[in-house]
């Protein structure tokens, strides 16, 4: 099972007060629903490839509703591995929809009535629907962080990113395949999403997968700047050590000036130790980091002057 199906799972299986309740089922309708016309009157379908949702969305109706509807389920065809399943409302579907605030005298109603989400919690029920029908979430231990809600109509997207951002979770919206997405890209905010719809459980993990991963890229950052400062020191002491055997094999070391010899001296007895460790084994030291660098240059430029004269 996927992660975004444990979420889904988690979500299905929750009990919320019964006007919260209401809000899933809006969500839920106005993006996997349609509606049909059979024997002059109107019949709701609702669809999705999850069964879960499915049964939660008929006991839903049940809970609210008195009126006729069945849980069928239909095989796709041979390339297509979910089956479909659909709760179908066959009479009274005008009763639903006219009290959901979706259709009412044979017209659509695109924006949710303000009334019946008046209030935090069926805020949350409804961005719970909406996931439910719409939504995914990548897992946190193989993927970027990424978790986004479908929706085929840009002005209901914009709604549910501006109800998402009413508790400062910074949702984005883009187009994407025929319809428009709702995202969050941060982890922490992913996180805050699945904690406010529910999902507690997934979130607990999602969140202990998260600082590991955090953990684990500190680490990883400390040892590469490391291994990078290694490389440096490395770089330099090869540098330092050319320099120093150069001035020994053409004029010798007693041709540098008794402060700069030692140095010279000590470094090529002690090859890959860093400036500071140098400065505390000379013999007239101890000598402070930068002193040590300064008389490495200074040894540095009197190697570049002999190589000069020696082109001259």
């Amino acid at each position: 099972m996927s992660y975004a199906s444990e979420v889904k799972k988690e979500l299905t299986t929750l009990e919320v007060h019964r006007a919260n309740a209401k809000a899933e089922l809006i969500a839920l309708i106005r993006m996997n629903g349609s509606i049909a016309l059979a024997n002059h009157h109107f019949v709701l379908n609702i669809q999705t490839e999850n069964p879960a949702i499915a049964r939660r969305i008929y006991q839903l109706l049940k809970q609210f509703y008195s009126v006729e509807s069945e849980l069928m389920v239909r095989r796709k065809m041979k390339l297509k591995k979910n089956n479909l399943y659909i709760v179908r409302v066959n009479e009274g579907t005008d009763k639903v929809l006219d009290d959901l605030g979706i259709f009412r005298d044979g017209q659509l109603i695109e924006e949710v009535p303000a009334a019946l989400l008046k209030d935090e919690g069926q805020v949350r029920s409804y961005l719970r629907g909406a996931f439910l029908a719409g939504g995914s979430v990548n897992n946190p231990e193989t993927s970027r962080y990424h978790l986004e809600i479908y929706s085929v109509y840009e002005n209901h997207n914009e709604m549910i990113a501006s109800m998402i951002n009413q508790f400062g979770l910074n949702a984005r919206t883009t187009a994407r395949r025929g319809g428009f997405i709702t995202y969050l890209k941060e982890g922490e905010r992913i996180a805050d999403f699945l904690s406010l719809i529910g999902a507690t459980s997934a979130m607990l993990k999602f969140e202990d997968v998260r600082i590991m991963r955090d953990m684990r890229n500190s680490v990883n950052r400390l040892v590469n700047c490391e291994n990078a400062n290694m490389d440096k020191v490395a770089t330099a002491s090869s540098k330092q050590l050319d320099n120093i055997q150069y001035i020994d094999s053409t004029v010798g070391l007693g041709q540098l000036p008794p402060k700069l010899r030692e140095v010279a001296e000590t470094r090529l007895a002690n090859r890959e130790v860093s400036l500071k460790e140098l400065g505390e084994m000379v013999p007239g030291g101890p000598i402070s980091k930068s002193g040590i660098n300064h008389r490495l240059r200074k040894i540095s430029e009197y190697a570049d002057s002999l190589r000069g004269a020696k082109v001259v």
